[in-house]
């Protein structure tokens, strides 16, 4: 509006000064009527000029325009965010992201500093929906709201399984917790120790806040070791101040040292390669002195960071974790009941895999078991600890494989008990088998089980596969602007 004031006021200046020198001339030269029928010819001239500039800023603050003008303005300040559309790959301003960058990004909903997090709310909803319930807005905090937030964090000693729950919106979570804590999602109980002793560098059963800031280092060091994302140096390092808060690479003696060729599967496996190689002590070197504190990291070493963290609080923690989620998605189902049915378990085991007859085995379910006895939550917390030692459950399913011995319940039962200490129910046995029977002769189809459930284990990925892409603002103005 000012700026159409400021042209009107220019045109306006130019004008009287014309008529002005206009008016020195006639004046001297015409008569009055003459004189006056000038003076009205200008006034029409300064109304039209006034209605051009009304129109042109009426243009201008046009929905588009003005979406057009905000999006233009707000580029360089404001973190990039994903198109709608899924951008094809040769765009020069996307970059490869893999599926937990791509839906961390999806459901964090908080910004700070430029790097993104999650509520303990978005991630609750990350591990048990397949999208946001609504479009995120990253919401930037100031200082002063992100104190406030951390204020409200409970030490670790006051954990339950309802931390997450109750927390809510008032948390935040970086891209590295993230992925530490879905690995705490897919590992059994004999695995807590081994994840304990990986932050515990000097051996003395205590981790500090500096131990456990490398894994962060260690992701980081994942991160800077991928090959090229793609697209501009401007959009890939601005992904790595969302995701790691850094920008661009980080380089040191640790990147130089001699390590074995080999792919972890996971980011677990890079956790256990990081400690099986030793880097501990150079990565604590490389640990930033000032970080921003997250819940995490206030849970487990305090406002100020000097308390320290025993194992049997981080394994009560992540004890805690795994329950709350099986909690949350039990509920869903129970509806305020104590069990739900065979059906609706049949749905939850299904319902993150590859699966596209799910029809199918809920009509085996519900033909096999007429008389519905539901299933408890201890029965349902059991199965699922159960499915965290899948790869050993595995292994002692393959001895009988190699015997060419059927699979009945009483094999099926005595398989898992072998493999994960866990007994698993008569009924539960029962209700696996019914789904999993698909020639309905009270046998286990083996290699169907085994691989619907290693997805199931990883949650299908969350509903991705491979490798997303991001495209950065300018990419998206880029395709908005070409396209009008």
């Amino acid at each position: 509006m000012m700026a159409a004031v400021r042209r009107f006021l220019g045109l306006r200046s130019k004008f009287t000064s014309s008529v002005n020198g206009l008016n020195i001339y006639f004046n001297s030269r015409n008569s009055p009527r003459e004189r006056a029928a000038l003076r009205r010819v200008g006034t029409g001239l300064c109304i039209a000029l006034g209605g051009f500039a009304f129109v042109y800023y009426q243009h201008s603050s046009s929905p588009d325009r003005r979406r057009a003008a905000s999006l233009r303005a707000l580029i360089s300040p404001l973190p990039a965010v994903a198109a709608k559309e899924k951008a094809s790959a040769s765009g020069e301003d996307e970059v490869s992201l893999s599926a937990h960058e791509h839906r961390f990004r999806l459901f964090s909903s908080v910004e700070f500093d430029g790097q993104l997090y999650m509520t303990p709310l978005d991630f609750i909803e990350s591990v048990t929906m397949s999208e946001p319930k609504k479009k995120r807005f990253w919401k930037s905090l100031t200082k002063q709201e992100l104190d406030k937030i951390l204020s409200d964090t409970p030490p670790v000693w006051k954990g339950s399984s309802r931390l997450f729950r109750n927390l809510r919106e008032r948390g935040l979570i970086a891209y590295t917790e993230y992925l530490f804590l879905l690995c705490i999602l897919t590992k059994p109980h004999a695995g807590f120790k081994i994840a304990f002793n990986m932050f515990d560098a000097d051996g003395n059963q205590m981790v500090d806040k500096r131990e456990f800031m490398v894994l962060e280092e260690i992701f980081r060091k994942k991160n800077e070791k991928r090959k090229e994302r793609g697209g501009d140096a401007e959009s890939s390092s601005q992904l790595n101040v969302e995701l790691y808060g850094y920008q661009g690479s980080v380089s040191s003696n640790v990147l130089k040292k001699e390590q074995p060729q080999c792919e972890p599967r996971s980011f677990w496996d890079v956790l256990k390669l990081g400690a099986r190689i030793v880097l501990f002590s150079d990565l604590m070197e490389h640990v930033p002195e000032n970080v921003t504190d997250t819940t995490l990291l206030v849970h487990f070493f305090g406002r100020k960071g000097k308390s320290e963290l025993n194992f049997d609080d981080f394994y009560r923690f992540m004890d805690n974790l795994q329950t709350e989620v099986l909690e949350i998605e039990f509920l869903s189902y129970s509806k305020g009941m104590t069990t739900i049915s065979e059906e609706d378990f049949d749905r939850i085991l299904l319902r993150y895999t590859t699966v596209e007859n799910i029809t199918g085995y809920l009509e085996n379910v519900h033909q096999s078991i007429p008389d519905e006895k539901g299933i408890t939550f201890e029965e349902f917390r059991s199965f699922f600890q159960f499915l965290n030692n899948l790869e050993d459950f595995a292994i002692a399913m393959q001895m009988y494989n190699f015997a060419n011995r059927p699979i009945g319940q009483d094999e099926f039962g005595r398989a898992v008990y072998v493999a994960t200490g866990l007994k698993l129910s008569r009924h539960l046995v029962n209700t696996i088998f019914k789904i999993f029977d698909v020639d309905h002769d009270d046998q286990l189809s083996y290699k169907e089980f085994i691989g619907i459930m290693k997805d199931r284990l990883h949650r299908g990925s969350w509903g991705y596969k491979g490798e997303e892409r991001f495209t950065s603002f300018k990419g998206c103005m880029k395709k908005e602007l070409s396209a009008k």
